[in-house]
């Protein structure tokens, strides 16, 4: 695909790829009706014939079957219902907030305070906490001096929080995860 192509192509929606009436190319099929009932194994031209006679669509459902599978269906109204509940279960998902806290090795007791106060109040208001610390050039060498950093940090957060994940190096970070206490 060319790049002038591909650039016009980004902002569109997928294409909705489902196989249906004059699209179907299978000769014979094993046809569902509406109400879900096995109509047998059909001639292409005689489903599609049914699902005319209805006002309905012949939607291919399973084409690696052997014989295709296919069903008789309102497929506007069937995207509809599908469309409804995936924005229902999305109304219904809850998002957790991440919020991240950096430190580094050297960094003083009143730093430490500063911070930590942020990353209480994180966790007072119901969101999950990162608490990173950067490691630069020698201190690369030395990781542990990173995890010295968050043990100090976790019993100032121990009362408002649950370790979720203890401090572990992650390339240029040592990391601790720590989640908010249940009410």
């Amino acid at each position: 695909m060319s790049r002038q192509n591909n650039r016009n192509n980004r902002g569109r929606k997928k294409q909705d790829e489902t196989v249906m009436n004059d699209k179907i190319r299978d000769k014979e099929l094993r046809v569902l009706s509406d109400e879900g009932e096995q109509l047998g194994i059909l001639p292409r031209d005689k489903a599609l014939q049914i699902a005319d006679n209805k006002g309905l669509d012949l939607v291919l459902v399973s084409p690696n079957a052997k014989p295709p599978v296919a069903k008789i269906m309102d497929y506007g109204k069937f995207k509809y219902e599908q469309e409804k509940k995936k924005k229902e279960a999305r109304k219904n998902q809850k998002t957790i907030d991440v919020k991240e806290v950096k430190f580094s090795c050297k960094i003083a007791d009143g730093d430490i305070a500063y911070k930590v106060k942020h990353a209480r109040e994180f966790l007072e208001a119901g969101k999950h906490v990162k608490l990173r610390v950067f490691l630069r050039g020698r201190e690369m060498a030395n990781p542990e001096w990173g995890v010295e950093v968050l043990k100090r940090v976790w019993p100032m957060l121990e009362d408002v929080g649950n370790l979720e994940q203890d401090a572990r190096r992650d390339g240029r970070y040592v990391n601790m995860y720590v989640t908010p206490k249940k009410k």
